[in-house]
């Protein structure tokens, strides 16, 4: 079983950039894929972005592409989402998921944080 714990968010301005932190442990994390979902109110929970630990390759939703990057610190089991450019419509509350593989939806994934609020002022 993993456990996941995000930080770093916060209130900035549009144009700003957060970096957001998800520690994972109790497992393998190796194993897992990684994954960032936000929930705005009123809002069903939508994908931002997802890797397998250990592949190149990172999916992200068109709404962040080449606004976010998601990276991962092997030595300190920690993946983390750069959110540079950052607009009021990225505000919501963010979430990190691990599970057996990189879905969209947010159905399959196994584990969850307790999220992050991020909230981004015009």
């Amino acid at each position: 079983q993993v456990h996941v714990v995000e930080s770093g968010g916060g209130l900035v301005q549009a144009g700003d950039s957060l970096r957001l932190s998800c520690a994972a442990s109790g497992g393998t994390v190796s194993r897992y894929a990684m994954g960032w979902f936000r929930q705005a109110p009123g809002q069903d929970r939508e994908f931002v972005a997802a890797r397998h630990w250990t592949a190149s390759n990172t999916y992200y939703a068109d709404s962040v592409k080449g606004r976010f990057t998601m990276s991962r610190d092997d030595a300190k089991n920690t993946v983390y989402l750069q959110m540079n450019s950052l607009i009021p419509e990225d505000t919501a509350v963010y979430y990190c998921s691990a599970g057996s593989n990189v879905f969209r939806s947010p159905t399959p994934w196994d584990y969850w944080g307790q999220g992050t609020q991020v909230t981004i002022s015009s």
